[in-house]
């Protein structure tokens, strides 16, 4: 299990993240800089123990009606190579040192972990607690065991407010614009489920990430 450790970040997340999300394709920019907060996440846990990874909702208040992002992340010892494109940014963590934040849609091991959490081989856990399970991030229908489906393939592209990606016989889709469910979350084989708050406090339920099988060919 990760451990989650009271210290600082500097920079912090969020002032990378000010920096680094005008620049996606997915981001309403229109408003002009961000004003972020947290609103809710979770996270996975690295088998291997070596990868940090967090599933972050950020709401932005610049414009003239709040938009919640969810922006997955990966934090590293040592720079993920072939991956400068994906760098967040780095930040010094008051335990661990110097670490490498990568969007974690183009971080393998978050793709696989992903995959695997949709397939019921992987459970969330809290945003901000050590070895505390997240019953909130809930896992809807199933997308088999796992033999029929490799990690998705990296890079990822990104869409306007998605990123897809191949996955053996599925297509993964993480949005990371979040809202209601949509027509393509109730037709998708597996989902995931989450919660967010708004500026006001009041609490959001959405499709966080989709599980489509792939329609084989005659």
């Amino acid at each position: 299990m990760a451990v989650i450790h009271a210290t600082t970040m500097d920079p912090g997340k969020l002032a990378l993240l000010a920096g680094w999300l005008p620049a996606q394709p997915w981001y309403d920019g229109s408003a002009g800089a961000p004003r972020l907060a947290v609103s809710g996440g979770f996270r996975l846990d690295d088998p291997e123990g070596a990868v940090g990874m967090e599933f972050m909702f950020v709401t932005d208040a610049a414009g003239a009606e709040p938009r919640t992002y969810q922006v997955p992340l990966t934090y590293r010892g040592a720079p993920l190579g072939g991956a400068e494109h994906a760098l967040v940014g780095t930040s010094e963590h008051g335990v661990l040192g110097k670490r490498w934040i990568y969007d974690g849609v183009r971080d393998p091991v978050l793709g696989a972990e992903l995959l695997a959490l949709l397939q019921g081989r992987a459970r969330p856990q809290h945003q901000n607690a050590s070895d505390t399970p997240d019953d909130s991030v809930v896992v809807v229908g199933a997308a088999g065991d796992g033999a029929d489906a490799a990690p998705p393939p990296w890079p990822v592209t990104d869409g306007r407010d998605a990123s897809g990606v191949h996955a053996g016989p599925y297509t993964l889709t993480l949005l990371r614009v979040l809202g209601p469910e949509s027509a393509a979350a109730r037709d998708a084989d597996a989902s995931v489920t989450g919660g967010w708050r708004t500026p006001d406090g009041a609490e959001r339920r959405g499709p966080l990430a989709l599980l489509h099988r792939t329609p084989t060919r005659p």
